[in-house]
């Protein structure tokens, strides 16, 4: 019995200091800090990157956007990967005005691959350009996205996640899932961390990169989350990455669960394949570097674990309870905190977020009330792929048409 007591209670330490110290990073995000200075005032020469796997139906209007930036033409050249496309996509995107390379290698078919695949040939080329921002082909991006990076750029940021938001919120509460977790991430993770002075992480597409930071050793990334595995090979190396909330980006997310559990299947096990690979190089980064950045990214790769020490403080708790260490009343009233801070919680944090950044909030009532399920549906994913991982690669399907004028 003591020695449940005792790991009953250094569980609920651990998961206390680490819930509350990311509160208390969130709290930064209320803050408004001043603009950092110019080191320099240039405009940039830029590429837009999208790889894209049969991406006819949307790909038009991402080259569109592109096309109509509020930048020199002549510093902004448009790529397209048409990566093991069996469609029109290439075809597509020349006659839209992009710059297409053909890319076929049944093997190795992620995004990564291709992105490194292309980069090395610019490398190769001695490609003048400074940076370059990488696009998923079903996204929008707002007029001023390359002049607010290339803002940015001036201020000495290497690496820059911009403002990722969603351009279906209302069209499933699969799609609201994604959009109130994604306005959530921006604010009370990224914002927050940018403030602070920590690193945000890059999410999945419209960030940007100084080309020169990569010609040594090309993007070389080996996870099914590339994104998140270069920014926290960049925050192992000291690298912060900035945060531009004024370049936004719009994608589209999965409207049918079982498209949604694929992708955040793929998501987890990106996340677990991390862990793997870096968790020893962040450890030792956080004793070098002896920043609190590098140990605030040690602390989101132990965000999995993180889960499991709540399941075995749930375990134990019922433990004490089986041999009469508490009452049945005690042990409603611990599940039922965690309940409350795992599926009810987030709604109200979601709200507070809609506020903030004065979102409408009646069109996501559904997806407000559905919330708990997508989030609970998560932590179901999270354990399935710990049990039995799924490394293969697979496409989400885009098909929904929508215009940057229709969104700004």
């Amino acid at each position: 019995m003591d020695y449940l007591y005792v790991l009953q209670q250094a569980l609920i330490w651990i998961i206390t200091i680490f819930w509350l110290y990311q509160i208390l990073v969130s709290i930064s995000s209320l803050i408004k800090l001043k603009d950092k200075p110019l080191l320099v005032n240039k405009n940039h020469k830029f590429m837009a990157i999208i790889p894209a796997h049969n991406e006819e139906t949307v790909i038009v209007n991402l080259i569109e956007s592109l096309k109509k930036q509020d930048y020199p033409k002549e510093l902004l050249d448009i790529y397209v990967i048409a990566d093991n496309c069996t469609d029109n996509t290439a075809k597509i995107a020349k006659e839209a005005g992009a710059i297409v390379y053909e890319r076929f290698d049944e093997k190795n078919k992620t995004k990564g691959f291709a992105m490194n695949w292309f980069l090395n040939k610019k490398i190769e080329e001695k490609a003048d350009y400074d940076a370059f921002c990488i696009f998923d082909a079903d996204n929008i991006v707002s007029v001023d996205f390359i002049k607010n990076m290339n803002k940015k750029l001036c201020q000495g940021e290497e690496v820059v996640q911009g403002y990722r938001d969603i351009k279906n919120p209302t069209d499933s509460w699969i799609s609201a899932g994604y959009a109130l977790f994604y306005w959530t991430m921006n604010r009370f993770y990224h914002l927050a961390r940018y403030n602070l002075g920590l690193s945000p992480l890059i999410n999945g597409t419209g960030f940007m990169v100084k080309f020169d930071i990569i010609k040594q050793e090309g993007w070389n990334t080996k996870t099914l989350t590339e994104d998140i595995e270069f920014s926290l090979k960049n925050i192992i190396k000291g690298r912060r990455i900035g945060w531009a909330i004024d370049a936004k980006v719009y994608d589209e997310q999965p409207i049918g669960f079982k498209q949604s559990w694929s992708q955040r299947s793929r998501w987890t096990v990106g996340h677990l394949q991390c862990m793997k690979y870096y968790t020893t190089d962040l450890a030792k980064s956080v004793k070098e570097n002896k920043s609190l950045m590098n140990f605030d990214g040690l602390l989101y790769i132990l965000g999995i674990p993180m889960m499991l020490l709540t399941f075995l403080l749930l375990a134990v708790n019922l433990a004490i309870y089986l041999v009469n260490g508490m009452t049945f009343i005690d042990l409603i009233n611990n599940y039922s905190r965690y309940l409350f801070a795992t599926f009810l919680m987030p709604i109200a944090i979601a709200v507070l977020i809609m506020v903030l950044d004065k979102r409408p909030i009646k069109p996501m009532l559904k997806g407000l009330i559905l919330y708990p399920i997508f989030m609970g549906s998560w932590i179901l994913i999270n354990l399935k792929c710990i049990i039995r991982p799924n490394t293969k690669w697979e496409k989400i399907n885009h098909v929904r048409d929508v215009k940057i004028n229709e969104i700004a």
